[in-house]
């Protein structure tokens, strides 16, 4: 007989374990983001925010391609979304402009955590809902082609909007803390909101329209490996265009 303590089932590839080792990597970018943001070196705590939404975008997908995905790990990347989506991010913009506004910044940065955490708890549910949908055969409507609010990484990209304008163009703050502030809480709001925004994931595009496609990614890459701050400040006006569209087509569908 085998020992108690002796796990049973088949042992695990140590490539099936790279989609959590991206996780952990994404939690340690962002805690070093609160350290260095702590200590002034705004750049790079903005730098690694986005390093850490690029390996969330990739961790998952990773999972799925090498079939390693698993409760444990779901529950992973949610606990670090909400890390370095919902904390890190107001975070930095409150010990970069918004310490001199005292209490009232302070409320702001628990507004927007909040509406982070609500944001993935309701994605965690429908998510699950759809899941099993799915299995029973059921119709799971258009959740694979919207999100409902604007997703957390998003969310993060928009909220750290001011920072990526000051770093594009004067390299100081901009805008009066006051408007940093509300800008915090309204992107907290638009993460719980019921606006359909866009998501790729679902998206299709013939193959006539393949070589203007690369192209596009090639100009892109290029513009962010040139102009990075500028370019990361029109990737979020043209999001936030996006989300103004979308609510748009919710009234008018109402």
């Amino acid at each position: 007989m085998r020992p108690s303590s002796e796990k049973s089932g088949a042992d695990l590839a140590l490539i099936q374990l790279l989609p959590n080792a991206l996780t952990i990597t994404a939690i340690c970018a962002g805690l070093s983001a609160i350290r260095f943001g702590v200590n002034g070196n705004y750049v790079l705590a903005v730098q690694l925010i986005l390093l850490a939404c690029v390996l969330d975008g990739l961790d998952g997908r990773l999972a799925r391609l090498l079939r390693s995905s698993s409760p444990m790990g779901a529950e992973l990347d949610s606990l670090a979304d909400f890390l370095n989506f919902g904390v890190v991010p107001p975070l930095i913009l409150y010990f970069w402009a918004l310490q001199d506004m005292g209490g009232a910044a302070w409320i702001a940065v628990l507004i927007y955590a909040v509406c982070c955490v609500v944001r993935l708890a309701r994605f965690n549910v429908n998510d699950k809902a759809e899941a099993e949908k799915a299995k029973n055969g059921d119709a799971v409507g258009e959740s694979g082609s919207y999100f409902t609010g604007i997703p957390s990484p998003a969310g993060a990209l928009l909220v750290l909007l001011p920072m990526t304008l000051s770093f594009a163009f004067h390299n100081r703050p901009i805008l009066p803390d006051w408007i940093i502030a509300l800008h915090m809480v309204l992107i907290g709001f638009l993460m719980i909101s019921r606006i359909p925004t866009w998501s790729f994931k679902t998206t299709k595009i013939s193959r006539r329209h393949v070589k203007y496609l690369l192209v596009g990614v090639a100009i892109f890459a290029a513009a962010l490996a040139t102009y990075a701050w500028t370019t990361l400040v029109a990737v979020c006006v043209a999001y936030i265009g996006m989300v103004i569209w979308g609510l748009l087509r919710g009234k008018k569908t109402k």
